[in-house]
């Protein structure tokens, strides 16, 4: 019979590699939704911006589809910030109220296709997968390029507002970039890369 410190002991280390296993199984489980997010940035347009808005995103992403779901969310979250800043810049010459005017309504266009672009995600199932996806790539796309427009219309005017403006807007087109990355990537084999062999 062993001494009743040998089987002290060997409890002891027992219950020590059983809480241990348990730890790290929990803590690699904690780690999924990370390395999800990690590997699904690497190839974005924006890989850092990817990574640091998705990471701290608060919402569940277990999913490739939940990590685009989450990329659109941002992106309406920092589109509509953004329309809200335009609303309350003040521009000087006729041309450059012109060129804001445009701008907001733009930004707001950009609000309404986001939420589509969000509408049709959530539908990605079955038979009709395919043409969820395609309304979902082309409502990313309009946004994208209402960003895009809004620039424009800035390109040959000078100053504070432009300035404003052009930060605001490409911060937000480059979120918007990555969304439309995370939804294509959904109809790729095993999430391989765009543009790779």
């Amino acid at each position: 019979m062993a001494p009743p410190c040998f089987s002290l002991l060997l409890v002891f280390l027992l219950t020590l590699s059983l809480s241990s296993h348990c730890y790290s199984a929990s803590s690699k489980k904690a780690d999924e939704p990370k390395d999800l997010v990690r590997s699904s940035c690497v190839h974005a347009s924006y890989p850092d911006i990817c990574l640091k808005t998705l990471s701290s995103y608060v919402g569940p992403a277990k999913t490739p589809r939940d990590l685009a779901q989450a990329a659109v969310k941002v992106s309406i979250s920092r589109t509509k910030k953004v329309s809200g800043f335009l609303a309350t810049l003040r521009s000087g010459s006729k041309r450059e109220k012109s060129a804001l005017k445009d701008c907001v309504d733009q930004i707001a266009d950009s609000v309404d296709e986001l939420s589509m672009t969000l509408t049709e995600l959530k539908e990605l199932r079955g038979a009709a997968f395919r043409w969820h996806m395609s309304n979902a790539e082309t409502w990313v796309s309009a946004a994208l390029t209402n960003e895009d427009t809004c620039l424009d219309g800035f390109r040959d005017i000078d100053g504070k507002v432009r300035s404003d403006v052009k930060h605001k807007v490409t911060n937000v087109a480059r979120v918007t970039s990555n969304a439309l990355y995370l939804i294509s990537r959904l109809d790729q084999p095993r999430g391989k890369p765009i543009g790779n062999p």
